[in-house]
């Protein structure tokens, strides 16, 4: 048994199901509106399906695809797979051609399941090519069969079949051992060509007991969550999904970034998952608002935020007039900005990548408790998080409950627990590298502090070793140059080289908002060499370089052709930075600026 008292996901999940019987459990928008699935329906949907997979042939230990956008099916998907005895290969959405055949061929997957047409464009000309793939399960009804070579089978169908058939789901659940693969999840490639994390059951399981009790200072009940990060990444897949069914929590599904405002809103979660760079987009935004009003509101909204920062530094720092204007603050700014994200957040959860401290403390002074985390891929993901009684915005949290966290002689982090991965798959050599005596070599370079908290400093391959032998982090200096309003994303170099130089992306209003006032077209790959354009962004520049020391300052900048984005394949799903690949486009300019 695991430390969830389970023996595994599915039988968790129907464990679950049946106390929770025909409360609502998933949301998905219907002809504009949010409609349930129930618990007992999605159990039941579940349960055909495992069966229809069994009927197509599928067998334990099998390898099955499963690419869709975030709906109910998904989950159903997810759950059908294992309950099926096989394991889920979950693959982006925002995938190429070649990027999906890699996975199917990688994975020697039987099957694949797949969501909308749309989506088939990419899928089933790679499934044609997939040696191994047999059938694929389409959600969606699609027109375009004739591009795959595997049997294309619906959705319904499927479904029909496996309600036809009689054995019995919960029971085959129930006899699943812990350390059986549940699923192959791929990296997202920010260093090179994906790799296939095999994650057990019970890896993900003890990252869902050790999320409850790191969350238990909220007191969860009737959790309501809002999933919008890809469930093909490992934080999204435990954190949004698997982790809400283990505390019988409903899931909203977003339409979509663009529509993210209105479905928080719509959906009032209670818990929010999200990556630092969402959280920018956020203050960004909330800060564009706020300097267009202006006035009265713009002078009461930055007071909220210098009170609200200086508080949480130095609880017992305020005057008495301090602490009644703060108060007033309360109702007059944060409660409005609490109503923005639904009005019942008891958290909102960072992880994926380094959160801005700046950022963090911005959320935090406005009333929005904000626990960052820390994990990766091979381990479940989750790490260490913040508590809600002892949140340290600089820091990544404690490590969860039986977790072993230390620091290797180089400053590299390991991690030893039930919640390391059984290994890559197909690459023993990899795994070998990655895991030593048990314990997984993260990449990653931090320290704990006196409390036990950690916090992560810089990936191991990203640090800049500059001509002087110094260590610099670029992620530090990065954060820094997009806390400026005139830029969206930024990225440093400067290995082996005296100085860092920068690419920056700058920020589509201010970029427009410019070319109006100088009388320039906002085309961005022709402002990017224009040298008054150059000029006009230098000064967010110099104001982040009167905040670094001497080594870290950046010398000399360029200026992007185009955002980096995941259709450019240079930022991942979960919007990291994919640096080789940028590299790759503008390494050659970049050396050039050291001439």
């Amino acid at each position: 048994m695991t430390s969830c008292n389970w023996p595994n996901l599915v039988h968790m999940f129907f464990d679950v199901a049946d106390g929770r019987g025909e409360r609502p459990f998933l949301w998905a928008k219907s002809d504009g509106t949010y409609r349930p699935t129930t618990w007992r329906e999605a159990a039941a949907r579940i349960s055909e399906l495992a069966r229809g997979l069994k009927a197509l042939g599928v067998k334990s230990g099998d390898r099955v695809v499963l690419a869709s956008e975030n709906r109910p099916e998904w989950l159903i998907s997810d759950l059908a797979i294992m309950a099926a005895g096989a394991i889920t290969v979950p693959a982006y959405v925002t995938n190429t051609e070649a990027d999906h055949l890699h996975v199917m061929q990688d994975s020697g997957a039987v099957g694949a399941v797949i969501s909308t047409k749309h989506l088939a464009k990419h899928f089933l000309p790679a499934a044609a090519k997939a040696e191994d793939l047999r059938f694929v399960v389409a959600m969606d009804r699609l027109d375009n069969a004739a591009h795959s070579g595997a049997r294309l089978h619906h959705w319904p169908d499927v479904l029909a079949t496996g309600a036809g058939e009689h054995w019995n789901v919960v029971e085959r659940a129930a006899a699943m051992g812990g350390d059986e693969t549940a699923c192959i999840i791929y990296t997202s490639g920010t260093g090179g060509a994906p790799k296939g994390v095999m994650l057990s059951h019970e890896a993900i399981l003890h990252n869902c007991a050790g999320a409850r009790d790191a969350l238990k200072d909220l007191e969860l009940l009737d959790e309501v969550f809002l999933s919008f990060l890809p469930l093909s990444h490992s934080y999204e897949h435990t954190a949004g999904q698997f982790f809400p069914i283990s505390i019988g929590a409903q899931i909203y599904y977003a339409e979509g970034i663009e529509t993210l405002g209105t479905n928080l809103m719509e959906a009032k979660p209670t818990i929010m998952t999200a990556v630092p760079r969402l959280y920018e987009m956020f203050h960004s935004r909330i800060m564009r608002g706020v300097e267009k009003t202006g006035g009265l509101k713009e002078k009461l909204f930055r007071q909220a935020v210098d009170l609200g920062t200086r508080r949480y530094q130095n609880p017992a720092g305020l005057s008495l007039g301090e602490r009644l204007h703060d108060r007033l603050l309360d109702k007059l700014v944060r409660k409005k900005v609490r109503q923005r994200f639904g009005g019942r957040l008891k958290a909102l959860v960072s992880g994926g990548a380094p959160l801005n401290h700046d950022i963090g403390l911005f959320f935090t002074a406005l009333g929005l408790r904000i626990l960052q985390g820390y994990g990766q891929t091979e381990s479940a993901p989750v790490v260490s998080v913040n508590r809600a009684s002892d949140t340290r915005v600089h820091t990544v949290g404690p490590p969860i409950k039986n977790v072993e966290v230390k620091i290797a002689d180089d400053g590299e982090i390991l991690v030893r627990g039930p919640l390391v991965m059984q290994g890559y798959w197909g690459k023993a050599d990899a795994t070998a590298a990655t895991i030593k005596d048990g314990w997984l070599y993260t990449g990653d370079i931090g320290e704990i502090d006196e409390a036990g908290h950690l916090r992560i400093t810089d990936r191991k391959k990203d640090i800049i070793v500059n001509s002087g032998g110094d260590n610099l982090s670029p992620q530090r200096v990065e954060g820094l140059l997009t806390l400026e309003p005139e830029i969206a994303q930024a990225m440093v170099c400067g290995d082996k080289h005296p100085h860092l130089v920068a690419l920056l992306v700058p920020d589509t209003e201010w970029t427009e908002a410019w070319a109006r006032e100088n009388g320039k077209v906002p085309d961005l790959p022709a402002l990017a060499r224009d040298a008054d354009f150059h000029k006009a962004l230098g000064p967010a520049v110099d104001r982040v370089n009167g905040n670094l020391s001497n080594i870290e300052k950046v010398r000399r900048f360029m200026i992007a052709d185009e955002p980096f984005t995941i259709d450019n394949a240079q930022m991942t799903p979960t919007m990291k930075v994919r640096r080789h690949v940028i590299k790759a486009s503008y390494g050659q300019a970049l050396e050039a600026l050291y001439g």
